[in-house]
């Protein structure tokens, strides 16, 4: 962390999912957190998981899409926890659908929380971290920054755009010699709530692509970032596999996800046409739906080791591993 003592680090999308996994892990690193996000239960569990480790933690409910709403709410954690040491944006919402069934009011309200989210939590942060000269931002990314995926367009698009902006920012830092630091954490799938609160027009319930992590690996890499922060991590065999396949054979990969893009991402169960979504509402009501959603029996519980993913020896290997792999899924695909 980079101040001495107890660190304050604010997490957006602290209720449930990899925010909330995040907020657990950063009270047990001896961190005061403040949490941001809209669900007034899921907030309440992640104040208590806070303090149930005896660290600070205060709770505003605002939405990340309202920029004067995110700059009141930073105000308050410095006035209440103190200078603001890092800061986490990992809110975010999805629909599933195809594009010509997404409404342009629906892609527009992904791009404000998810894109437009994390600009308004980094602008929040450097107008803090600026003047002291210190400070870490990290961006929770994910392999779909890379590779976009079909019925999820909207959320592909934004985190394109998050990948696009801080590369930008961290350009702009450098050139002005400033020690705040930004890292972008890309993740791969994992078992989190959103896959039942996102909004979907699909036929069946949705599920994330497997192999699926659980939501406290990616938590371990974006407290490790906070602690010594580099440049970008790519968690997890799977996104380096997805981002290096982008780059060598993206047509390819445009057959190959026409072909397995819309079986991977659904169940064998049918979808519920009443549930509700949190698009544009939270959900949460009277549940408080933690960090982990409902694949715990697919989910892969070890924890990998961010460092080695990103070294170039390590990242190399894989690499070289996923080009033979796609060679033989070009040979089938032509079959």
């Amino acid at each position: 962390m980079q101040r001495a003592g107890h660190p304050v680090v604010v997490v957006t999308g602290a209720s449930a999912g990899v925010g909330r996994a995040t907020v657990r892990e950063l009270a047990r690193r001896g961190a005061s957190v403040g949490l941001l996000a809209r669900g007034e239960q899921g907030l309440a569990g992640a104040q208590a998981d806070v303090e149930a480790l005896a660290r600070p933690a205060l709770a505003i409910s605002a939405d990340v899409a309202d920029a004067e709403a995110v700059e009141a709410a930073a105000t308050r954690f410095e006035a209440e926890l103190g200078p603001i040491d890092a800061w986490v944006n990992s809110a975010m919402v999805s629909v599933f659908a195809p594009i010509h069934s997404t409404s342009a009011a629906e892609i527009r309200r992904v791009t404000d929380v998810t894109y437009l989210g994390t600009v308004n939590g980094t602008l929040a942060a450097l107008k803090r971290m600026l003047p002291r000269d210190s400070g870490v931002i990290v961006q929770v990314g994910s392999a779909l920054a890379y590779r976009s995926i079909p019925l999820q367009a909207a959320y592909c698009g934004a985190k394109h755009a998050v990948a696009g902006f801080t590369d930008s920012l961290r350009s702009e830092l450098l050139h002005d010699g400033s020690k705040v630091r930004v890292s972008m954490v890309q993740l791969p799938a994992l078992n989190t709530p959103q896959f039942d609160w996102s909004r979907s027009r699909m036929p069946r319930r949705a599920q994330p692509v497997p192999p699926i992590f659980q939501p406290e690996l990616a938590a371990h890499a974006i407290c490790d970032q906070i602690e010594h922060p580099g440049r970008e991590v790519f968690l997890g065999a799977p996104t380096i596999l997805a981002i290096q396949a982008q780059k060598l054979v993206p047509g390819l990969l445009d057959r190959y996800l026409a072909r397995s893009g819309w079986e991977g991402q659904m169940t064998d169960e049918a979808a519920d046409p009443a549930q509700p979504d949190n698009l544009f509402e939270a959900v949460d009501g009277d549940v408080d739906f933690g960090a982990r959603g409902r694949f715990d029996d697919q989910a892969i519980d070890d924890k990998p080791l961010p460092a080695p993913i990103a070294h170039p020896v390590a990242y190399g290997a894989v690499a070289s591993a996923g080009a033979l792999a796609l060679g033989a899924l070009a040979w089938r695909l032509r079959r």
